[in-house]
C-alpha cells in the first residue's frame, strides 16, 4: 500500500477531525523525507524501518496517533502519553493544538 492508498482512504474518511488528521499527516511526512505511509489496521500508518505510528480513525474529539514503540523513543516528549510496555499516544484537539505541538511531533518522528 502506498501514498495513493492513503489518499483514497482520506477521501472516504468521514470524521469531524478529518482536517486535523490531514494536517498531522502532512506534518509527519514533512518531518523526515524517509518516512513512508500506508494503510494498516484500517488506518493510515507511518513507516520507517518498521511501523512508527498509526492513527486511531474512530476518535471524534481529537486526532490521535499511536506510536508503536513510543516507550522506547529517547528524548523528552511531554505530550506523548500512556503507560503500556511499548505504545504511547499523542492527541491533537484542533489545528491550533497541532501548531502548538508541531515542534515536539517533528522531533518525535525524527527520533
Amino acid at each position: 500500500m502506498t501514498k495513493a492508498d492513503v489518499d483514497r482512504w482520506m477521501a472516504a474518511y468521514d470524521n469531524p477531525q478529518k482536517p486535523v488528521v490531514q494536517a498531522v499527516r502532512e506534518a509527519i511526512l514533512a518531518a523526515d523525507a524517509r518516512v513512508g505511509e500506508c494503510i494498516k489496521w484500517q488506518a493510515p500508518t507511518f513507516t520507517y524501518k518498521g511501523n512508527i505510528a498509526s492513527f486511531f480513525p474512530k476518535a471524534k474529539k481529537h486526532a490521535t496517533l499511536m506510536f508503536h514503540k513510543g516507550a522506547t523513543i529517547k528524548g523528552e516528549f511531554p505530550n506523548l502519553t500512556g503507560d503500556g510496555a511499548e505504545a504511547r499516544s499523542m492527541s491533537f484537539a484542533s489545528l491550533d493544538d497541532l501548531a502548538a505541538k508541531r515542534a515536539e511531533l517533528t522531533s518525535l518522528v525524527r527520533a
